[in-house]
């Protein structure tokens, strides 16, 4: 079943709508609300993790020197407290020593945020960005459930 669309109308001043023109263009959008759209969909997942203690998913993406293992060693450290979080993370090291580290997490968005907090603290690290949706992972498995019988819906 296909998505329903409502028209919106928007004014801009020109100088803002150049300036979405051109990231329309430069982001191979076909049109502006497509790019609109995108826009609203980041704010809003952004807003949803202010929301009273809501489940969401996304990524935290760190960049960090790799001079030594203490940085990794302090990162897995901090990311084993959040271990019911932390779905999975790859890591790849990058030029000039650097390392490059991609976190999957789904929890409540106090403790993502928490957890982005705790890794910004370990010294060596350079950026970091938590990017999050309202869009949950489906159950991965169902503990209680025998060997390849489907989690019930919910789960």
């Amino acid at each position: 079943m296909g998505a329903q669309f409502a028209r919106l109308s928007l004014s801009l001043p020109s100088g803002l709508l150049e300036q979405l023109d051109a990231m329309t263009l430069e982001r191979g959008h076909p049109s502006r609300s497509q790019t609109v759209a995108e826009l609203v969909r980041h704010e809003l997942a952004e807003h949803d993790r202010r929301r009273a203690d809501p489940l969401l998913a996304g990524t935290i993406t760190l960049i960090y020197r790799a001079e030594s293992g203490r940085v990794r060693h302090a990162l897995a450290q901090t990311q084993l407290t959040y271990l019911k979080e932390v779905i999975s993370s790859q890591h790849v090291f990058l030029e000039d020593d650097r390392s490059l580290e991609v976190l999957l997490v789904q929890g409540p968005a106090d403790r993502l945020q928490q957890l982005c907090d705790d890794l910004r603290r370990v010294r060596g690290v350079l950026q970091i960005k938590l990017v999050t949706t309202s869009a949950l992972l489906p159950p991965l498995h169902d503990h209680g459930a025998e060997d390849g019988a489907p989690a019930p819906p919910g789960l």
